[in-house]
């Protein structure tokens, strides 16, 4: 039995977790991390790099199929070619893992799973024990186990399969109306599968704002997506070379059939297995590791941060949250994770969403007070050049002081405009002061200026909008 000491060791090796090795290391500390393979991550190896390049492919293949409302003729419908999609993936995954690995590895790697077996011991497989003042959890999550009656009988894909299918189904119901089920769903749809997308809530994205929900349900219709809204999951069966999805809407059960299920209900913490109870680290199977905002858990040495803490699953607050947590353990100090803009986020579909602070039904349900502006790109010059009117900014403020609170985005490049308003959010920014930054036109990120102004005219702000701005927008066809 070998045993190894270090001032702090790292149980799993993702983003978050080499995020804390990096900074535990700068501050003079001796760092261990702990994986149990493949090395990576969930981003680069089957999340957000491996989407994002077929993305890329069934964008691109929407672009072909509409450039005739542009003037641009195409005599056939686009070829697709899935083998050379899966194997650009596969180079750009390698490239990004390799490039990861190689940072990973300057660092002491002990490859198995860990479990505790004190406050202060792991034991990685049955020879190695790692001793450590203190350890960050960083463990991730994994795709939450069917619970559809005859689903697992039926069988389906899961987004890791998804994401490395070589051939499209003709046809695909996706059960879920998350991030992941909007990406990959309407990527399934744009290479050729007729897809169904079944949701429990009136609109996909369920935890977004209701408008913002609707014109991403309504884009879907549009380009023959069928979202079965208020639907109940009651079973699946096997019907042949069919599946079937069985559910009730509205009271009346309906059936829906395809080649494929593409089953995406959510991700629970990887928790199983580590030995929290020895440790004692409190915790839930569905909702992670407890932390308080220092990442702290109930054993102050033992620290917690990305998917495994259950609340945010997003590779940047993962990142963020190592980083804090490693200085926290090295140093002693009680640094707090602060999420009013940390919790921005994007949605990768089309039309794209992204939102940063509070959303409207965030502020109602705190009963916070605010006031809104919403403009439309149906209304905006740069919008209608480049054919992309669907969706709308909006931006809420304190009615008092004008800070800006929140702000959500629908639309073309949503996942770029949203920056802007998360740098104003850094700083504090007030609406009267953001409506002063001179913006370039005609662009896309002009846009955000009507509903500032909106937010500043509803709290009384009556000041003239920066000359150099009124000069950009002079002409412009709104």
């Amino acid at each position: 039995m070998e045993t190894h000491e270090f001032d702090l060791v790292i149980i799993g090796a993702g983003s978050g977790g080499y995020a804390a090795a990096r900074t535990a290391r700068d501050l003079g500390a001796r760092v261990a991390l702990v994986d149990e393979g493949p090395l990576g991550g969930l981003c680069i190896l089957r999340g957000c790099m491996p989407s994002k390049a077929l993305l890329a492919s069934s964008d691109a293949a929407h672009e072909v199929r509409s450039a005739s409302e542009l003037g641009v003729r195409v005599a056939a419908e686009p070829s697709i070619d899935m083998p050379f999609i899966a194997a650009r993936k596969r180079v750009l995954v390698k490239d990004f893992a390799d490039y990861r690995v190689s940072g990973i590895e300057t660092f002491p790697v002990f490859m198995g799973r860990a479990r505790f077996v004190s406050r202060t011991e792991v034991a990685v497989g049955d020879g190695v024990t790692l001793r450590s003042r203190k350890f960050i959890i960083a463990t991730g999550s994994s795709i939450a186990p069917p619970a559809v009656p005859g689903l697992a009988e039926a069988g389906y894909v899961d987004s890791d399969a998804v994401l490395e299918l070589e051939s499209i189904p003709k046809s695909a119901i996706v059960l879920g109306g998350g991030y992941t089920a909007c990406e990959l769903g309407q990527f399934l749809s744009r290479m050729g599968a007729r897809t169904t997308m079944i949701i429990r809530s009136g609109h996909l994205l369920t935890d977004s704002d209701d408008d913002v929900g609707d014109v991403l349900t309504a884009a879907y219709r549009s380009e023959g997506i069928d979202v079965v809204t208020h639907a109940t999951l009651r079973r699946v069966e096997r019907r042949g070379s069919q599946k079937v999805v069985v559910v009730s809407v509205n009271g009346e059960e309906r059936e829906f059939a395809a080649d494929e299920i593409f089953y995406a209900l959510g991700r629970v913490p990887n928790v199983d297995g580590l030995g929290l109870d020895v440790a004692g680290v409190n915790h839930h199977t569905v909702s992670g590791i407890d932390v308080d905002p220092s990442l702290r858990t109930s054993n102050p040495d033992i620290f917690a941060v990305g998917d495994v803490t259950g609340e945010y699953l997003l590779v940047h607050i993962a990142i963020y949250q190592g980083e804090i947590a490693a200085r926290n353990a090295i140093t002693g100090s009680n640094e707090e994770a602060d999420y009013r803009i940390f919790a921005a986020h994007t949605v990768f579909s089309d039309p794209q969403v992204a939102v940063v602070g509070a959303t409207e039904k965030r502020l109602r349900h705190d009963g916070i007070a605010y006031v809104s502006g919403r403009y439309d790109f149906a209304e905006h010059g740069k919008a209608m050049c480049l054919n992309k009117t669907t969706g709308f900014v909006k931006m809420m403020a304190d009615p008092v002081t004008g800070e800006i609170l929140g702000a959500a985005v629908i639309g073309p490049q949503a996942s770029e405009l949203i920056h802007e308003v998360i740098v104003a959010m850094n700083f504090r920014s007030t609406v009267e002061q953001f409506m002063r930054i001179p913006h370039l036109h005609p662009t896309l990120a002009e846009i955000w200026t009507y509903p500032a102004e909106e937010c500043a005219a509803k709290i009384g702000v009556k000041e003239p909008v920066d000359q150099m701005m009124e000069v950009a927008t002079s002409g412009s066809t709104h």
